[in-house]
């Protein structure tokens, strides 16, 4: 069963929004701190064998963009020339804004260097985690053929679901297994940078699609089986350890590739840690008008608000972080193990210091 057509606040995208962009900056911090580590150390290891369990907030993103687009076009007619003007400028603006700010803290060179390298940049979004904003570009090109989709099969919402996350698992199974043994070096951008391209998250796009056409149905499923997801979030944690340990000594996959989040497996832990992560959203939102202090749902509401600013911003306090390193020259691994969650909340409040964009998107 749909929402109704008039618009609802819904407090647990709220808290979708901060649990997810809370998560991209601990995976980032995370990455930071391990690359001032040696990479033989004890420390090193654990930390690269738990870190692919954090990359499940790409796919939450995903998800939540798809859900809030189709709650706010898909019970109402589109105009897509309007659809697209909005969008556009409310995502174009702050990204061309920001991948000028950080060309020129990197560049101090000449005008029509920094303006090749903004442009750059700004179109192939290979830096500074732009890779999203890449992607969001690209769904708002297709997202009217999306709805199209929905309404044109107005019966058949599973089977879409169904067939897309077929398609999901047959891309993954390729991408880990067949694409590093092909040259893909006279491929399009897109096409050889996968992680770049739309169609490598299409699935996380479709559910959200299918979770506010149908949330009341969507939501009854998940407070149904939030157990289930609870302990099976655990287990999928556990086994992206497991996962690590099998691309690099049976595999004898890079780093990098055994890292990545295109996998098969990968794809089962983030469908059932972002139904659990959706369960606690709705705990909130149950909670929130009752025994939650001010200063928490305060917190998750203004996170919210500014969260895709977060996104935007946080190479800044990232690239401070690093300066701060590289002055303390710190070499004992098992300190720099420990300092992690220290080092996460100063990056956490500096960028919420910084931040001044609205959130345009979403």
């Amino acid at each position: 069963m749909p929402l109704a057509h008039k618009r609802v606040y819904l407090f647990e995208v709220d808290f979708f929004r901060i649990v997810f962009i809370l998560g991209v900056l601990a995976n980032h911090t995370t990455t930071l701190v391990t690359h001032e580590m040696s990479t033989n150390s004890l420390p090193y290891g654990i930390l690269m064998a738990t870190h692919i369990s954090l990359h499940f907030t790409r796919m939450g993103f995903m998800f939540v963009t798809g859900l809030v687009l189709f709650m706010n076009n898909y019970f109402k007619p589109l105009n897509i020339l309007k659809f697209w003007k909005k969008r556009y400028l409310g995502v174009l603006v702050p990204y061309l804004s920001w991948t000028a700010i950080l060309t020129a803290t990197e560049h101090n060179s000449s005008v029509e260097t920094f303006l090749m390298k903004w442009l750059h940049l700004s179109l192939y979004g290979d830096d500074y985690y732009m890779y999203y904003i890449l992607v969001t570009l690209q769904l708002y090109l297709v997202f009217p053929v999306i709805v199209w989709l929905f309404k044109y099969f107005e019966t058949k919402h599973r089977i879409i679901v169904i067939c897309s996350a077929v398609l999901q698992l047959i891309l993954l199974f390729l991408i880990k297994y067949q694409l590093p043994n092909i040259d893909t070096s006279g491929w399009p951008y897109l096409l050889k940078n996968y992680g770049f391209n739309v169609v490598v998250y299409q699935f996380y796009f479709i559910m959200g699609g299918y979770a506010a056409i149908h949330y009341q149905e969507f939501v009854a499923f998940i407070r149904k089986w939030h157990t289930w997801l609870g302990k099976g979030s655990i287990i999928c944690a556990a086994g992206t350890i497991l996962l690590f340990f099998y691309n690099i000594d049976i595999l004898h996959l890079s780093l990098d590739k055994a890292e990545e989040v295109h996998q098969p497996f990968i794809f089962v832990y983030d469908i059932v840690i972002i139904g659990y992560i959706i369960w606690l959203g709705l705990r909130y939102a149950d909670l929130r008008q009752k025994s939650l202090p001010k200063f928490a749902t305060n917190f998750v509401g203004i996170g919210a608000k500014i969260s895709f600013g977060i996104y935007l911003s946080q190479s800044l306090p990232l690239a401070l972080m690093f300066v701060i390193f590289s002055n303390l020259d710190i070499t004992n691994d098992w300190l720099l193990l420990i300092i992690l969650p220290f080092v996460y909340g100063r990056l956490q409040e500096s960028s919420e210091h910084r931040m001044f964009l609205k959130d345009f998107s979403w």
